[in-house]
């Protein structure tokens, strides 16, 4: 088993920016690869960022590429994701995901990732 626990969210406005972070607890030596989803009420939850555990590679969502960056910290066994120049459209729950295998086929997809934080709004104001 994995936990996981963001926090970092709150509320900024238009052009500032948060730093999100998911610490880990557990098998995580059991998981090649952590994202960040996000999601609003009555919409799917939505791709924002991965990284491998080695964080070799990471991956953006379009909408937020140059402006998120992912990196982690095995040492601390966190995850964080550095959001600036944040628009009103970033607003939503933001949650912390890592999968169950050692290889990984579909980063972008939720069913990929087995464990979820209780995740952490993000407002942004106009």
């Amino acid at each position: 088993q994995v936990q996981l626990v963001e926090s970092g969210g709150g509320l900024v406005q238009t052009g500032g920016s948060l730093r999100l972070s998911c610490a880990a607890s557990g098998r995580t030596f059991s998981s090649s690869i952590m994202g960040w989803f996000r999601q609003n009420p009555g919409k799917e939850r939505e791709f924002v960022a991965a990284i491998t555990w080695t964080g070799r590679n990471t991956y953006y969502a379009d909408s937020v590429e140059g402006r998120f960056t992912i990196s982690r910290d095995n040492a601390k066994n966190t995850v964080y994701l550095q959001m600036n120049s944040l628009k009103p459209e970033d607003t939503a729950v933001y949650y912390c995901a890592a999968n169950r295998r050692q290889f990984y086929t579909n980063y972008k997809s939720p069913d990929e990732y087995g464990y979820w934080g209780q995740g952490t709004q993000v407002t942004v104001s106009s």
